[in-house]
């Protein structure tokens, strides 16, 4: 059954190193809308609720509750619980009985925690659930952040999650953008907002204006001091997010100049030049187009270097993909419980779709991490 909300739940979507985590911050800031840490609940559960059985019956619900709120990056979004009593709680909260039951209550308790009326969320690859969410909360809106794939493309190679080289950032970018451009079509004006990161960094007051007339907001200036947030100050101390530190600024527009090889500035132009410019970014370099044998050798590599940098400096990633695979453990200790079968997969569940990992968000394919001998922190 949908959850009707008095005030719209606000879904902040993307691609990874879009800008999806500066906005979170600005939203959060706003006087009326608590926004978390990222969840991400629909890439992990959505696409396997199929697995946990009938959820109307309690143990299973407890079972999926049990794993969602549990899994947290951010253990239960900093609020002051107590683990042997949470899950209890959260359940005799619920709307329905239901992974959106769960995943409303939990948002509901942290809007309350701090004192708003109105919650949102933000988890970038929420972007290839819309439809479900929308199945689950019909009054949600969307943001979506875009960026340049050339400035995607060098963050996430310096970064320590994501692809490692052009080619396999630009593929990403291009399926991301793609499901971007048909949700865009698809949705009514007043359910999707497309943001652009070059705007929102280069006029944040014009753009958070218009962010909030489409949410329904009065538009608030305090969504300008996003950097001073615990949440901000937190991230700051990550070399992937040092610079939500800091006021915005625009100083990471146009960064591939300088980080991106020029050959490498041609692969991305080569792969997404045509979406690009449907974005409104002009390629500035001719098109490279690698041959299939070298295309599915910059494949491999991406594959073996996501596996082998897990365990690298910042090693929030390793128990990050610990959790995702233990998850993975769990659902086949199901199946072979008899909870579920293969004949009873759900037709708009995510496994075996050729981008499952990157829309549940696996840092590293199992093949190579298998070859690695990955070890996990996680259980």
């Amino acid at each position: 059954m949908p959850i009707n909300l008095k005030d719209k739940p606000v879904f902040v979507v993307g691609q990874e190193r879009s800008g999806t985590t500066l906005l979170m911050t600005m939203l959060g800031c706003h006087p009326r809308i608590a926004v978390p840490e990222v969840a991400w609940w629909y890439p992990r559960f959505r696409g396997y609720l199929h697995t946990y059985g009938d959820l109307t019956d309690i143990a299973n619900l407890r079972t999926l509750a049990n794993e969602m709120i549990f899994g947290l990056m951010v253990p239960f979004w900093g609020m002051p619980v107590n683990p042997k009593t949470i899950v209890d709680e959260v359940l005799n909260e619920i709307k329905e009985h239901s992974f959106a039951g769960i995943y409303c209550a939990m948002l509901e308790r942290y809007a309350r925690w701090i004192g708003k009326p109105r919650w949102g969320e933000k988890t970038p690859n929420n972007v290839f659930y819309a439809k479900e969410i929308l199945e689950d909360f019909p009054g949600a809106q969307f943001l979506c952040v875009t960026r340049d794939p050339r400035d995607m493309a060098a963050d996430a190679i310096r970064s320590s999650f994501g692809p490692t080289n052009a080619y396999a950032a630009a593929t990403e970018w291009k399926f991301g953008q793609e499901t971007i451009q048909s949700l865009r079509s698809e949705l009514p004006a007043t359910t999707w907002l497309d943001v652009h990161y070059e705007k929102l960094v280069r006029n944040p007051e014009p753009t958070l204006n218009r962010i909030c007339e489409f949410i329904g907001e009065s538009y608030s200036s305090e969504m300008l001091n996003f950097h001073t947030t615990q949440i901000a100050q937190n991230r700051r101390n990550h070399r992937d997010h040092t610079a939500l530190g800091e006021p915005v600024s625009d100083r990471y527009v146009g960064i591939y100049k300088e980080q991106l090889s020029m050959r490498d500035q041609r692969i991305v132009v080569g792969i997404v030049g045509k979406e690009m410019e449907t974005e409104g970014y002009q390629p500035d370099v001719d098109p490279l187009v690698l041959d299939p044998a070298e295309a599915a050798y910059q494949e491999e590599l991406d594959g073996r270097y996501r596996a082998a940098m897990l365990d690298g400096p910042l090693g929030r990633q390793h128990i990050w993909e610990s959790y995702n695979d233990w998850l993975a453990d769990q659902r086949e200790a199901r199946r072979k419980k008899g909870i579920w079968n293969k004949s009873t997969s759900m037709p708009n569940g995510v496994a075996g779709h050729p981008h499952e990992d990157l829309m549940t968000g696996v840092r590293a394919p199992k093949k190579w991490k298998e070859q690695f001998s990955f070890k996990r922190r996680f259980s």
